[in-house]
């Protein structure tokens, strides 16, 4: 008995499928090199945390940083101090861990309490979910395990569902920004007050580097960062770019967040025991003196640095990169084309 067409183009696929996954090793830009000065700073021991996905420095509690784990585990906060080992645990009552992906911290400006912000804002369906969630907890005070009430905050792109993966809040103004996760990526900003009587609309800023995993503000709100799977950029505004830091190589590159002092980030990576690195941050990428900057909006200056951040590179994956994807996978296409056209005959 012959064979059929659809075995012809399946025996046809196969070497060619290879070829393709070959071209992308050796196209795929190369993990970043292990600066010298970078600091392996602690791994989280606790074996609860299996996913670690978005970091934040305590604003109240010295050395202490919270982590969570990404989809499919409990409303879950920990805090890790720098030797690892966690301090406490927090429940938050009232939410639902769908997709955490990012957290931040915050100081409440009139009560001078430590605010936590967690981002349920993960959808890799890209509109599968009719809204996002963030939830708002205010930090204890003493750390222990604990049960806290959530508060939760739904939202709504004004131009689509989007995934993403990056959370941020302005220190300064205590306006919460999402970084989506997307080949063109897109930073949007929340309204000024949040309502939790009806869905907040996101609007965008600007644009994002490829492939975001993660964001966050300076502590003192002069500059942001976002982070993707091959590096990080600093940016003094949207589309203001000042500075791409080298990462470590991590397995899966999921979180940043900034030192207290400002002078560095640190970065994790999913799986157990997940190692979290210091990375010093370059002079000009540092936090500097709040009074002297301004909040991310889409200002005329930012729109016109547009241009010169995409000529410094300001991409996760630089374009000439994925260039050569999209050819090597037309190509691949092609060739399976002809070959089952043939084969067919």
């Amino acid at each position: 008995m012959g064979i059929s067409p659809v075995n012809r183009v399946k025996r046809a696929f196969w070497p060619v499928a290879c070829l393709l996954a070959v071209s992308f090793a050796v196209l795929s830009p190369p993990v970043s090199a292990h600066a010298d000065d970078d600091k392996h700073l602690f791994t989280i021991k606790d074996k609860r945390v299996t996913e670690s996905s978005g970091l934040a420095f305590s604003p109240t509690h010295k050395g202490v940083v919270y982590t969570h784990n990404d989809s499919g585990g409990s409303p879950t906060v920990y805090a890790v101090g720098l030797d690892g080992r966690t301090r406490a645990a927090f429940t938050l009552a009232g939410a639902v861990a769908r997709d955490w992906e990012a957290m931040a911290t915050s100081v409440d400006a009139k009560t001078g309490r430590g605010v936590l912000w967690i981002g349920d804002i993960g959808d890799n369906l890209d509109g599968a979910w009719p809204d996002i969630s963030v939830y708002k907890v205010v930090e204890p005070r003493t750390l222990a395990d604990a049960t806290l009430q959530a508060t939760r905050y739904r939202f709504r792109y004004k131009d689509g569902a989007r995934n993403a993966e990056g959370l941020m809040v302005d220190p300064r103004s205590g306006r919460l920004y999402v970084v989506s996760k997307e080949i063109d990526g897109s930073i949007y900003q929340a309204p000024a007050k949040l309502r939790t009587d009806r869905v907040n609309v996101l609007r965008r800023v600007g644009s994002a580097p490829i492939m975001a995993t993660d964001a966050a503000f300076a502590p003192d709100g002069s500059s942001f960062v976002i982070r993707t799977y091959f590096s990080a950029s600093v940016f003094r505004s949207p589309d203001h770019l000042i500075a791409h830091v080298t990462m470590p190589p991590l397995n899966q590159s999921e979180s940043v967040t900034y030192t207290p002092d400002g002078t560095a980030l640190l970065t994790g990576s999913e799986g157990a025991r997940s190692p979290v690195y210091e990375v010093p941050l370059p002079s000009e990428a540092r936090a500097r003196p709040a009074t002297a900057t301004r909040s991310p909006t889409a200002t005329p200056a930012a729109r016109n640095s547009t241009a010169a951040a995409e000529k410094a590179g300001d991409t996760g994956v630089p374009a000439s990169m994925i260039v050569l994807w999209v050819a090597v996978a037309a190509g691949a296409i092609g060739v399976i084309l002809v070959i089952a056209w043939r084969t067919a005959r």
